[in-house]
């Protein structure tokens, strides 16, 4: 499904990532590996957010270096710690990316409500607190019908009643679309919920799986 071809990250000099051939398949992936280890790296990365060198394509044909409008429309990505125009509210956010990502006409309504978001999703971004800005920043990377999301650091400063509401955005998401997830976090995740998720290590400058 996601398959890195001779991929290289460096940093000036210093060579942060290389993974030279290797293909994941469809399914739920925690990344692990400590601070520093390159996981933000990779996930903007396979974003098309950092130039590389060599090539990440999605279904063995649909190239970032190549296809990169078609790749990054399949592709959808939540940071860690979002960042957006102070001035524009969530609903104008929404929509672009609903644009952007050729999302159903109302798909955002059920998430907003879900997410318990409507007391404040049509105020100016500049206003919200940090539990705002992750719930918007998650909603984003949910639309439209990305093939996969890079969810980085997803289970940080929301509440536990939101965290089980992304389980079940991406369980659902999973089991009736098909959609791969990349997900770092320093905190485990459900196994319950997620009994299917595999689990990656960025170590020594590569990525492996570790279970």
């Amino acid at each position: 499904m996601l398959s890195f071809k001779n991929f290289k990250k460096s940093y000036g000099a210093y060579p942060a990532l290389k993974i030279p051939d290797l293909t994941l398949e469809p399914g739920i992936y925690w990344v692990k590996g400590v601070n520093g280890s390159g996981k933000s790296t990779m996930l903007k990365s396979v974003a098309g957010i950092l130039a590389f060198d060599g090539d990440i394509l999605l279904d063995s044909s649909i190239s970032l270096k190549n296809d990169a409008v078609a790749y990054r429309k399949l592709v959808n990505f939540s940071e860690a710690e979002a960042l957006f125009p102070e001035f524009i509210t969530g609903t104008e956010l929404i929509d672009l990316f609903v644009s952007a990502k050729d999302g159903e006409k109302g798909q955002e309504q059920g998430l907003i409500d879900s997410m318990k978001m409507r007391g404040f999703v049509g105020r100016p971004v500049g206003t919200y607190s940090s539990g705002m800005l992750k719930k918007l920043s998650l909603l984003l990377a949910f639309l439209g019908r990305p093939k996969l999301i890079l969810l980085d650091e997803p289970l940080i400063t929301i509440d536990t009643a939101s965290l089980e509401i992304l389980y079940s955005w991406i369980g659902d998401s999973h089991r009736n679309y098909g959609t791969t997830f990349l997900l770092t976090s320093h905190q485990a995740l459900d196994a319950d919920i997620l009994p299917e998720a595999r689990q990656l290590l960025v170590e020594d400058q590569t990525l492996k799986f570790i279970g």
